[in-house]
């Protein structure tokens, strides 16, 4: 049985108050706990400032880094040792001080219609997203539909399309099922219609870069091939000087030792489109090197636009 390193037995968790959070912070403690028997691990609750400014878009209020910085600041002042993420909602340049100690387990990776099929959505339907990244892909596969900004947990944004304030929404499949709210998914969007966000579906896990013994705990539940997909993936957006709140999308998977990965950039409408694939054994570099052919086939004049 493994020890403890230097006998530490105890870890403070950050994580968001959503249900989702807390099922992916649950979710880390499991793993860790089957990793160290008798590791005792408490969860420190936090409301970001993405979980308050719920009146305007994302894209319009900073971005992602505003579900993080809360977190990132308590792991800095060394209130918790360890913080949970979405990774995609994590930018791609790490923090000062902090660092990722783990990339765990992958759910599904495709974004979910709620409430209907894209068949099935009448002409000119209201469809609830936040992400540049499925407006512009939605237009393009249903130019008629009215895209509108959609905020809230999962749950919340699940009860807008219910209550009839929206004909569908899109969400990632792995937040929906993981919640056991597969009843809701109208339409698993196929990837090649929906390309996701780099990283969708995996589980970050960030603690301070110094900190040897919590990134020696964190170790024994790291995941290579995950980390390896997602690494090509986020190479690409950074690899375009894109953060999160831009219309980028990429998917890696690794087989018999190769990634391959299919990177897009697209215009908000939908109309032009850059579609690159290409394979190779580091990630960083595939992802590094698709970015650059999709700047010189017009990216970063698209991206430019938005």
């Amino acid at each position: 049985m493994p020890q403890h390193p230097n006998t530490m037995n105890h870890l403070t968790i950050g994580t968001r108050t959503s249900r989702l959070a807390m099922w992916q912070t649950e979710h880390i403690i499991s793993l860790l706990q089957a990793a160290w028997p008798g590791l005792e691990c408490r969860i420190e609750p936090f409301v970001t400032k993405g979980d308050k400014t719920l009146d305007q878009p994302l894209p319009q209020i900073g971005g992602k880094g505003l579900f993080t910085w809360e977190l990132e600041s308590a792991l800095r002042d060394g209130r918790i040792h360890l913080a949970v993420h979405s990774l995609k909602d994590l930018p791609v340049e790490n923090a000062p001080g902090l660092t990722l100690g783990a990339i765990v387990g992958r759910a599904d990776v495709r974004d979910a219609l709620i409430g209907r099929t894209l068949d099935d959505l009448p002409l000119n339907a209201v469809v609830g997203t936040s992400s540049l990244r499925r407006q512009a892909q939605l237009r393009r596969l249903r130019p008629d539909v009215e895209v509108r900004s959609i905020r809230g947990n999962v749950e919340t944004r699940i009860r807008k399309v219910t209550e009839g304030q929206y004909d569908a929404a899109i969400l990632a499949a792995a937040g929906v099922t993981r919640l056991n709210l597969e009843r809701h998914i109208g339409q698993y969007l196929p990837l090649d219609a929906m390309l996701p966000a780099p990283g969708q579906g995996a589980l970050a896990i960030q603690c301070r870069a110094d900190d040897a013994q919590t990134l020696e705990l964190l170790a024994a539940i790291h995941n290579l091939n995950v980390a390896a997909a997602v690494t090509a993936e986020r190479a690409f957006l950074n690899g375009l000087g894109g953060g999160c709140a831009t219309p980028v999308a990429a998917y890696a998977e690794l087989t018999n030792g190769e990634l391959r990965l299919v990177g897009l950039v697209s215009a908000l409408d939908g109309k032009r489109q850059i579609r690159v694939s290409g394979a190779g054994t580091d990630g960083r570099a595939l992802g590094q090197k698709l970015a650059e052919e999709a700047l010189t086939q017009g990216a970063r004049e698209i991206l430019g636009h938005v």
